[in-house]
């Protein structure tokens, strides 16, 4: 199979319940997995950026076997916490980031592979034999500078890694309605207005997400939007394809995007 330059992908993550769940979410991110295998071959490592390692400054894991966090779940059933989704680190992958961006990122091992990255990846490729390094989403950055950090994660891909970001197009957690399956008009708004944004190729209403309407009820915190601008960055204008378009419990959207 002639290599490719691998996608890239950014998924919405919402509930750790995931983890559990077998239905048409999963699905889609299942076949989103298979599809990368199907057409792109197994990538060498994965690149994860997830809006749960949020933190001043940004930081690499540098180890061959990082651990798995259930950070910040509580109160689930306790077979939440025995899935296990045990992957290898990639010291390669990690070495080639810190080259990349230089005195701009730092190796930190105090993390691990989080709620946000394994709840997904577990359904896109479940037998967890691809290398996963996480990086953190800086929150010091301005979302101009996410989406250029991004860019320059970009040629990752010709060298055969995944670029995936975990986080939600709309992430209100202080209006999350538990009975609601769907979204408030708000947070449908706000996505279908990024939604459209990025399918158009337009970078610039992405990043300047704080233009439009509902911003403030959608992104009330930048943690889990923010990894759409690393991926948006790393994409660098590819084609564009749309999974789990949707919102459910009022203000989280799980929509996904699949760079190729």
């Amino acid at each position: 199979m002639e290599k490719r330059k691998m996608p890239v992908v950014f998924s919405g993550h919402g509930n750790p319940m995931l983890a559990l769940d077998n239905n048409a979410i999963t699905e889609e991110m299942f076949n989103i997995g298979s599809k990368i295998l199907k057409e792109f071959g197994k990538p060498k490592a994965i690149l994860a950026i997830s809006g749960h390692w949020f933190t001043r400054g940004s930081y690499i894991q540098h180890t061959a076997e990082p651990r798995q966090v259930y950070d910040n779940m509580y109160g689930f059933p306790e077979e939440l916490y025995d899935v296990k989704y045990k992957v290898a680190g990639s010291i390669e992958l990690s070495e080639e980031v810190s080259k990349m961006l230089g005195d701009k990122v730092t190796v930190n091992n105090e993390w691990g592979i989080d709620h946000g990255i394994w709840t997904v990846l577990m359904h896109m490729f479940p037998n967890a034999s691809i290398p996963v390094v996480q990086l953190s989403v800086n929150e010091n950055l301005s979302p101009r500078e996410s989406f250029q950090l991004g860019t320059q994660l970009s040629s990752l891909r010709e060298e055969g890694y995944l670029i995936f970001g975990s986080g939600n197009v709309v992430h209100n957690i202080k209006d999350i309605d538990l009975q609601n399956p769907n979204g408030t008009s708000k947070a449908e708004k706000f996505n279908k207005c990024i939604t459209t944004a990025i399918k158009n190729n337009d970078v610039e209403s992405v990043i300047r997400y704080t233009k439009h309407d509902n911003f403030y009820y959608a992104v009330p915190t930048t943690d889990h939007f923010l990894p759409l601008l690393y991926c948006l960055g790393a994409a660098q204008g590819s084609n564009v394809s749309v999974f789990n378009n949707f919102c459910k419990l009022g203000s989280m959207a799980m929509t996904g995007y699949y760079w190729n």
